[in-house]
């Protein structure tokens, strides 16, 4: 039986079992795979790593997208940078938002995610609200006039072409696109195997926003499970929306979710002490 291995670490590995495999090619900018599992259903993958699964995307995708949305509590105009499985944007859509844009470097993976992974997008990407663009994420907020509520960066680790959307230039070039009481999220990798990274995003970060930092999420199928998210505001408040006051933003806009509440919301801020070591606040 053919196995994926993936590719992410020199020294660990996670192994899937293709029990079918959809589609393998080298698109423009890196390759993509995507392949069934009897455990996690449809599994894509970019230049051998792990990007989404099935099984547990609802995870990733609602606190990628409900945590700045319902914190921001007036969220209007969104930006997505990558996210081209359409994950993030079906959540995004669930919210009562006026319009959604999204840019997504390579093209094929969108198409590949419509065609292998429609339960991921659910039909988002029909949403007349959104705008869907074709372009790399440093290039379009480095030319970008609008301004939005709510950034959601849904990038691929800090390699290939999701590199240059972990650097100080690109997150001062985002900051000039947010709202002034908008914030900013980020996919900012498994801090127990990627500490470096951790480290660089907050230090980058602090450099721009008064209150960066990260919330975390378990994502089994990404090798290390703890993933840690990133976050960036100049509105301090945000990160203090009570328990309370959440759910009734959640009410308002009636949506049931799988993984997120308003307990986890809240508790999601509190950082294990060797996270909070690595970013320099822990004792």
């Amino acid at each position: 039986m053919k196995q994926f291995e993936e590719t992410l670490y020199d020294a660990v590995n996670q192994q899937f079992r293709i029990d079918k495999l959809y589609f393998e090619n080298k698109t423009e900018h890196q390759h993509l795979m995507i392949f069934h599992n009897a455990q996690l259903g449809r599994v894509m993958t970019l230049d051998g790593v792990v990007q989404t699964t099935e099984a547990d995307e609802f995870i990733y995708h609602e606190m990628m997208t409900h945590v700045p949305v319902l914190a921001h509590g007036n969220a209007k105009r969104v930006l997505i940078i990558g996210g081209g499985d359409g994950g993030i944007l079906r959540e995004a859509c669930r919210h009562n938002i006026d319009h959604v844009t999204q840019v997504e470097i390579d093209e094929a993976v969108v198409d590949m995610a419509k065609e292998y992974l429609p339960n991921h997008s659910a039909g988002a990407f029909d949403d007349p609200r959104l705008n869907l663009v074709i372009d790399d994420g440093m290039a379009f907020v480095k030319s970008c006039q609008e301004s939005f509520d709510v950034i959601i960066v849904d990038s691929t680790d800090p390699i290939g072409p999701g590199e240059v959307l972990f650097t100080e230039d690109f997150y001062a070039q985002a900051k000039r696109c947010l709202a002034p009481e908008g914030v900013m999220v980020t996919q900012n990798g498994v801090p127990f195997f990627q500490p470096d990274e951790l480290k660089n995003t907050h230090e980058r970060l602090r450099q721009h926003f008064t209150d960066a930092g990260f919330y975390c999420a378990p994502i089994p199928t990404y090798y290390g499970g703890f993933m840690s998210l990133g976050w960036a505001t100049d509105n301090c408040d945000l990160r203090q929306v009570s328990v309370d006051e959440l759910q009734g933003r959640l009410g308002q806009v009636g949506m049931t979710c799988r993984y997120y509440n308003p307990e986890i919301h809240v508790a999601s801020f509190a950082l294990p002490q060797y996270m909070r070591q690595i970013i320099g606040t822990g004792r």
